[in-house]
């Protein structure tokens, strides 16, 4: 069996991969990050270490062991740790960190994409083994957005498509053409919970790729934690991009969307 190299962050994605993956009969090596990766990685990758963040150097070593030449980053390692005292303290951490230009998002991925590649691994699509998540262009409630609402979800597009160049976020919160929130290092569900209460409600949500989204790392996802959020803060609509976001738990997540009276569209 080949074997991939997984280096797992946080939440649902790196199971998902992991499940596609050895449907596709691949032997999986997970790098599992402390206080991260969910402990059910253990039940689905045929081998998994577990490393502190500060051990980043130690996955070049585990992979060479195993005989990797793949590997695929899938999940997010939360963004406040860049100001952790594990970061700060990590002598090989801030040797990467002190040599690239900015901590956006994109110029962090890419240093550890490069670093990937001097070792002698490649680095594969996040998305290569579960396509299927990533919903075609249409709507994806029953019901979507009535007139009103598009115009956000188109208004919000733009907002988000600008923002994705910059790399400061991939999602915007809106409503009636008024920008409410922009997406930062809180995360989407933090953005949706503080558009609410800016807004009172009635937001419109919009979630994209950049525009030059390099598949590998970073990609936008969506899942039920996401619905649960716009109820939270009185959504009417969560619009996504077709074909470049990943949407976890879908099926459920879109029912309790259609029961709370929130449209969900693929653009």
């Amino acid at each position: 069996m080949e074997k991939i190299g997984l280096i797992a962050g946080n939440r649902k994605f790196p199971l998902l991969f992991c499940e596609g993956a050895k449907k596709k009969g691949y032997y999986i090596v997970a790098i599992a990050i402390k206080g991260e990766t969910s402990p059910k990685i253990t039940k689905i990758a045929d081998k998994v270490y577990w490393l502190r963040l500060s051990q980043f150097k130690k996955l070049f070593e585990v992979f060479k062991a195993e005989g990797i030449k793949n590997v695929v980053m899938a999940g997010q390692i939360s963004p406040c740790r860049l100001f952790s005292q594990e970061v700060i303290n990590s002598q090989d951490l801030q040797q990467i960190l002190s040599n690239i230009k900015n901590k956006k998002a994109d110029t962090i991925f890419g240093a550890i994409a490069d670093k990937l590649k001097t070792e002698g691994l490649g680095l594969l699509d996040s998305t290569i083994f579960i396509k299927e998540f990533l919903p075609k262009k249409g709507a994806l409630t029953k019901q979507g957005p009535g007139p009103e609402t598009w115009n956000d979800v188109y208004f919000g597009l733009e907002l988000a498509k600008a923002i994705g160049t910059l790399d400061i976020g991939q999602t915007v919160a809106v409503k009636n053409k008024a920008i409410v929130a922009v997406e930062a290092l809180e995360g989407t569900d933090n953005l949706i919970l503080r558009a609410g209460k800016l807004a009172g409600g009635g937001i419109t949500v919009v979630k994209v790729a950049k525009p030059k989204q390099d598949m590998r790392f970073d990609i936008p996802v969506v899942g039920l934690n996401t619905i649960k959020r716009l109820i939270k803060a009185g959504a009417k609509c969560l619009a996504i991009e077709a074909d470049k976001t990943l949407f976890i738990d879908r099926e459920v997540s879109v029912k309790l969307a259609e029961r709370k009276g929130i449209a969900i569209v693929a653009v």
